[in-house]
């Protein structure tokens, strides 16, 4: 009898989690395009926290934005992200997916900022020649006391009375 019950625990626990938590969208954001959502969300998230004015020629919301880039509204995204949400190796395996372009993109991206210094580095190194032109340039303006403005002014003031 221990055996009969034993045997049946195991069969319902197996059965029971086999069970879906969450059913299938009907309309189902195939998972590659899931990938590139998320990877565009990250990138504008991660632009937010960075450097929030440069979001400013983007709609109010960002998010919207990707969500019309990619001709899906806002619910659909929301089930289909708790859909693959509830499959953990999946949803790992697409956060893994957007966590390498994400390193694509910054080798890339630290690549080009090196050869910007470089030439940044070169360009200063000319600009000594210039800087010394400036400076005999400056020397030769006078410097203006701000108190001499103000008693102008204020000459003025009495020759209009």
């Amino acid at each position: 009898m221990k055996n009969f019950i034993v045997i049946v625990l195991v069969l319902f626990l197996s059965v029971s989690c086999k069970k879906e938590l969450v059913k299938e969208p009907a309309k189902l954001i195939e998972k590659e395009k899931m990938i590139d959502i998320m990877y565009d969300l990250s990138l504008l998230e991660a632009m937010r926290y960075q450097k929030p004015l440069s979001l400013d020629s983007v709609e109010s919301d960002p998010t919207k934005f990707i969500l019309k880039k990619y001709k899906v509204d806002s619910l659909q995204f929301a089930q289909n992200n708790m859909y693959y949400a509830s499959d953990y190796e999946k949803y790992s395996d697409m956060f893994a997916e957007v966590n390498k372009r994400i390193a694509v993109n910054q080798r890339a991206a630290d690549s080009l900022a090196k050869i910007d210094e470089k030439k940044a580095a070169k360009a200063n190194k000319n600009k000594p020649k210039e800087l010394k032109k400036e400076d005999s340039i400056r020397k030769t303006v006078p410097k203006i006391n701000l108190d001499s403005i103000k008693m102008e002014q204020r000459k003025h003031r009495r020759q209009i009375k």
